[in-house]
């Protein structure tokens, strides 16, 4: 495999789990009473939604088609798979560590891609915007968790 398709292999698995996330977080909005955690998970599903687009342009510029939905694979680490299970309680403070795990595994995904491969400058900067954004909403949601 090429440099060019391990990249866009590796942007691939950034959008599966952008889609992972979204999809967990608008099931979260519709299971949550409490309208400050609606509008976290809304404003956090319009992100990575956002996100999915700029990877999705982003893997095209490797010449390489960009996923379409959200993942399959058994052996990955899949935090947003989990949720509809802690859903189904009710319980806010168990959605918003399963958030918190989900926060985490990103943040580690997009830093282990940042740190092993030699990313064109675009490809660098936009996966350090995601990270640095992740890390933000990992930040709010451990503070709304701390105090739920």
């Amino acid at each position: 495999m090429n440099y060019t398709e391990e990249v866009a292999n590796k942007l691939n698995e950034l959008l599966e789990k952008n889609y992972d996330a979204e999809a967990g977080y608008k099931l979260a909005k519709e299971k949550v009473d409490s309208k400050r955690l609606k509008g976290f998970f809304e404003n956090q599903a319009q992100e990575r939604y956002d996100f999915g687009h700029e990877l999705k342009n982003e893997i095209r510029n490797y010449g390489a088609t960009p996923d379409k939905g959200t993942s399959v694979k058994g052996d990955a680490h899949r935090a947003w798979m989990n949720i509809k299970s802690t859903f189904t309680s009710g319980n806010e403070e168990s959605m918003l560590e399963e958030a918190i795990r989900g926060e985490k595994a990103a943040v580690e995904e997009y830093d282990t891609i940042i740190a092993d491969m030699t990313l064109p400058p675009s490809t660098n900067s936009l996966l350090t915007k995601h990270r640095d954004n992740v890390q933000t909403a990992l930040n709010k949601v451990s503070a709304m968790e701390s105090i739920a």
